[in-house]
């Protein structure tokens, strides 16, 4: 049974790392504003297993227009738990979380194999 919830900054390195920060030392797992009020780390347990993390910071990125924006970073799941959906309900448990708390604007810098991921997962702009 998959379940997301809200985790410490330090509890995504065991994903960060291995996915993110691949033969890095453990310390560059560590984002800025990793540990600030306004920034959440969702893991997602596979029983009872962390197997995929996403964290959402609340930044603004002038290009857009809207005032309360969140920045995805620092999503990943586990190799051995790719291609299983985990990433999407991560994306859409973020969604939810924005919603719910009024943010009117995720965005994201993607690394280009993740690209295409993204566009999958791409929701229609309201209008």
């Amino acid at each position: 049974m998959n379940i997301i919830k809200e985790i410490p900054s330090k509890e995504t390195y065991i994903v960060r790392q291995p996915i993110l920060r691949k033969g890095k030392p453990l310390e560059s797992c560590q984002f800025e504003g990793d540990d600030l009020e306004t920034t959440h780390h969702f893991g997602l347990f596979d029983n009872e297993n962390l197997t995929g993390i996403i964290s959402l910071f609340c930044k603004i990125n002038p290009i857009f227009a809207e005032k309360n924006q969140a920045q995805i970073r620092g999503m990943a799941v586990l190799e051995t738990h790719q291609k299983k959906g985990f990433g999407e309900n991560l994306v859409k448990h973020c969604e939810t979380y924005c919603n719910a708390n009024k943010i009117d604007l995720i965005w994201f810098n993607a690394r280009t194999t993740a690209v295409g991921f993204y566009r999958k997962n791409e929701l229609p702009t309201p209008g």
